[in-house]
């Protein structure tokens, strides 16, 4: 079994910066072309460009590579920077597909795949959370 979580062992899992970089570009591919992911994709602008930066720079950092989101884009909280938008289990669920799909593309071990998924679940459950407290409340 790998050491994921362990310092730089997932960043150089994923790729380090080309595997993610393609990983977040197929990942906005998968919510692009499949059904499921339509609604999730019309949450974001008609250029990806910027937000695609942001989720790989998030990325790199988050699986233990370079930490330069705050330096480029300042600081954030995932869950904040998404509660304006109305996410229910639909929602959590599309983006978690969407990514799942985007993995099977990956040049990953299957264990690391499992792994980067299921971690990936827990900030998507933080934001589902956040977002049914924000906009049940108003």
């Amino acid at each position: 079994m790998q050491n994921y979580g362990t310092l730089d062992a997932s960043y150089i899992a994923a790729g380090k910066e080309q595997g993610i970089r393609k990983l977040v570009d197929d990942f906005y591919h998968q919510m692009e072309t499949q059904t499921r992911g339509h609604h999730i994709r019309e949450m974001h602008t008609d250029d990806l460009h910027i937000i695609k930066d942001k989720l790989s720079v998030f990325l790199m950092g988050w699986l233990g590579g370079p930490r330069d989101y705050a330096k480029k884009y300042g600081q954030m909280s995932i869950p904040m920077v998404h509660k304006h938008l109305v996410i229910g289990e639909e929602e959590r669920d599309a983006w978690l597909f969407c990514m799942n799909e985007a993995l099977k593309d990956q040049d990953y071990d299957d264990e690391f795949k499992q792994y980067l998924i299921y971690e990936l679940s827990r900030p998507a459950n933080a934001i589902l959370r956040v977002s049914q407290m924000e906009h049940s409340n108003r």
